[in-house]
């Protein structure tokens, strides 16, 4: 589900905004690093400063609309960015990232193509990112309280379960409700088309208990008991919240308006002073200890599938779709919308109606 999306149009008003600012950098061989929660476990980086010599500085983020906000407010120390597929096209916009060599790279070749040639990852002739890890967004419940058991996204929209339901505070709302709406073209929707997602978003969200923002901050809600159905990062937060013991065991489920799928990887800062260490990065993280690092600590999906066979075998490296690159063709693949002011626009509106 690949596509380019105006690339002939003037820049986003949002990007030439965010433009403006150029962050500074700390001193070459202290690696800074925007990325996810689970991204940066010491269990697999530690093994990479050692072996490297660099040491690696991790700030979270919670949403892919915290990336250009970060890097645009000044006095920023990122080298290295891990945001979305449907991101790093507006970090080359705004000018944020600069061009990949992959050949300073190793393992890249072996990475799945479908994320190499990846629109955005390869534009205007060059690489922007390195594929790092991949998976879905599949829906979650607590099986003793959802009854039946549900197959569609209808069920974050039902009253009889308003306030424990939680949505990710991120503008992927959009996606899920155009989906449930029956819209084919979720990443280009029309006007009146956003109009009426809206609207089903506002009329959702008197039910949301909340827009949880890390995979933490999900796994308490439920462990608190606070929630009940909750779209999930697939693979991760099922796990620690049944790990907790609770008494009560969550399930997830792909639901019939198919579930969204994503690719994070890594770009690399433009300016950065840390670009030695920024490539050793980038080949560890391919590699065997990186990739089984990352696949455990987070209980997503490697994109070197030729490097995982010591960590991941039978079952599980079914679960984790090794080889499986079908399944990726089976999900929604996020993209950066057309418009995307438009649908910021948009969630920030949902967010802000009582």
């Amino acid at each position: 589900m690949k596509k380019a999306y105006g690339r002939g149009r003037t820049l986003l008003p949002l990007v030439s905004a965010l433009s403006i600012a150029a962050p500074s950098f700390a001193s070459a061989g202290e690696l800074n690093i925007l990325t996810w929660e689970g991204y940066a476990d010491p269990s697999f980086i530690e093994k990479f400063e050692k072996a490297s010599s660099c040491k690696t500085t991790s700030t979270y983020v919670g949403s892919n609309d915290d990336f250009a906000p970060k890097l645009a407010a000044g006095g920023g120390v990122y080298d290295i960015i891990v945001p979305s597929i449907d991101t790093i096209g507006l970090m080359r916009q705004a000018g944020f990232v600069e061009p990949i060599d992959t050949k300073k790279i190793e393992g890249f070749s072996d990475v799945y193509p479908e994320f190499t040639k990846a629109n955005d990852v390869v534009a205007e002739g060059e690489t922007w990112s390195v594929p790092l890890v991949w998976g879905s967004i599949s829906l979650m419940y607590r099986a003793d309280k959802v009854a039946p058991k549900p197959d569609s996204i209808g069920v974050l929209f039902d009253k009889k379960y308003a306030g424990k339901i939680a949505m990710w505070d991120d503008k992927s709302s959009i996606y899920w409700a155009a989906r449930l709406l029956g819209f084919e073209n979720v990443y280009d929707l029309t006007d009146e088309q956003l109009e009426t997602v809206k609207a089903k978003l506002i009329e959702q969200k008197p039910l949301i208990r909340k827009y949880w923002a890390t995979a933490g901050e999900l796994t308490e809600l439920y462990a608190n008991q606070e929630v009940w159905l909750s779209n999930t990062w697939t693979g991760l937060q099922s796990k620690e919240v049944n790990a907790l013991k609770k008494g009560f065991e969550v399930v997830e489920f792909t639901p019939k308006e198919k579930a969204e799928g994503w690719m994070d990887s890594m770009q690399l800062v433009k300016g950065s002073a840390n670009t030695d260490c920024a490539y050793k990065f980038f080949s560890f993280m391919l590699s065997a200890e990186g990739q089984c690092g990352i696949v455990g600590s987070s209980g997503y999906f490697p994109v070197n599938p030729k490097v995982v066979s010591g960590c991941l075998k039978g079952e599980e490296a079914e679960a984790k779709k090794v080889n499986n690159i079908e399944f990726v063709k089976s999900l929604v693949m996020w993209q950066m919308p057309a418009r995307l002011d438009k649908y910021l626009e948009v969630w920030n509106a949902v967010k802000a109606a009582p």
